[in-house]
């Protein structure tokens, strides 16, 4: 049995509200594990069950070798990191750091190391005696963190801890919370709805839609193989292109163009089946000959420029490294491996081979 496992859990609400759908989830000890999806998808609720916070209609959680399914969550061994932070404004740093460990009747001697270490891990033993009024949202979001880490629990659950906080500082956290699991090595449970934190931090995923994982997997495995049309439009920016049309001799007909195929995905779909013809925008590529079409929009990032361009078979984004000389009205040839290719199925929107 694994640090945590989650086994057909189910919540419904009112008698026919589905919020989950049959969880199915077993966690390895020291495994740092993302929770992903639009807002409602669930992962939140599948949180709080975790946490004790809420409870499953079926299914148990166990956490180790206990079954926790209706244990009290201050019996479960967790460390919870809100979004909201939930520091006591009338406590100091220090003193919100100790205070989960000051109701569990921790020594006062051993308390004062643990603020000791978790504060000079986080590098905030400067501010210590500061109220939480007096912090910026980064170190308000440390001093959340601090309290976590002080319990040094069974598992480590994240709640969207840094949704509130500036792009600059949530890429800073970001590295942070992933430099403190590899130092720690407790195994966590993050809910994030954000996929570039999903992919940075997560050593697997947990892909949820409508209360249902569409896929867990390991970063690369999601990102190179996904399971259905939401995965592959969900995790990766831009989206995945996708081009509705029909198997035939060759390739896949969309918009009586033809696009070649892998032999592969020729042979697990017959002709004439409607499929989703997926290909990532850093997959294409501007050629001599291919696919005609015209550029309908430039936006520039800086490292990279997206290109949206009209074709026959479809309006398709093109990822381009550093700035493009080609303008909007401009005709392009787009061009791509068969082996970049991914096809779904289009009543199941189910992956198709490779």
């Amino acid at each position: 049995m694994g640090a945590l496992s989650i086994r057909n859990v189910r919540k419904t609400y009112s008698g026919d509200i589905h919020i989950l759908k049959g969880i199915d989830l077993e966690i390895e000890k020291g495994e740092f594990l993302i929770l992903v999806g639009p807002s409602g998808c669930g992962k939140s609720t599948l949180l709080s069950m975790i946490a004790g916070l809420d409870s499953p209609t079926s299914g148990t959680i166990h956490i180790g070798e206990r079954d926790v399914t209706n244990t009290l969550p201050k019996d479960r061994d967790i460390a919870m990191v809100f979004q909201s932070y939930a520091l006591y404004p009338n406590m100091n740093v220090a003193e919100n750091i100790a205070f989960g460990l000051e109701m569990r009747k921790v020594p006062k001697a051993e308390r004062e190391k643990a603020v000791a270490r978790v504060a000079k891990m986080l590098q905030i033993e400067h501010l210590l005696e500061r109220k939480p009024g007096a912090l910026s949202g980064g170190q308000r979001q440390r001093v959340a963190m601090g309290r976590a880490l002080a319990r040094d629990p069974a598992l480590f659950l994240f709640d969207e801890p840094l949704s509130n906080l500036d792009a600059k500082l949530r890429v800073e956290m970001r590295a942070e919370i992933k430099q403190l699991h590899q130092r720690t090595k407790t195994t966590t449970v993050y809910v994030t709805h954000d996929q570039v934190e999903a992919m940075t931090l997560g050593d697997r995923i947990a892909v949820m839609q409508g209360g249902v994982v569409q896929q867990f997997g390991t970063p690369d495995d999601i990102y190179a193989r996904p399971a259905t049309v939401f995965v592959a439009e969900f995790i990766g920016s831009p989206a995945m292109n996708m081009l509705r049309g029909t198997v035939a001799a060759g390739g896949v007909s969309v918009g009586g163009t033809l696009l070649a195929t892998h032999a592969e995905h020729q042979a697990a779909a017959a002709a004439g089946r409607q499929v989703i013809y997926g290909l990532r925008p850093e997959k294409i590529s501007f050629a001599a000959s291919g696919l005609p079409g015209e550029i309908t929009m430039l936006e520039p990032t800086g490292p990279e420029t997206y290109v949206s361009v009209k074709t026959a078979a479809g309006p398709m984004v093109v990822r381009v490294p550093g700035h493009v000389d080609e303008q909007v009205g401009d005709r392009v040839n787009l061009s791509w491996s068969t082996d970049a290719v991914h096809l779904f199925d289009s009543e199941t929107e189910k992956r198709l081979g490779r």
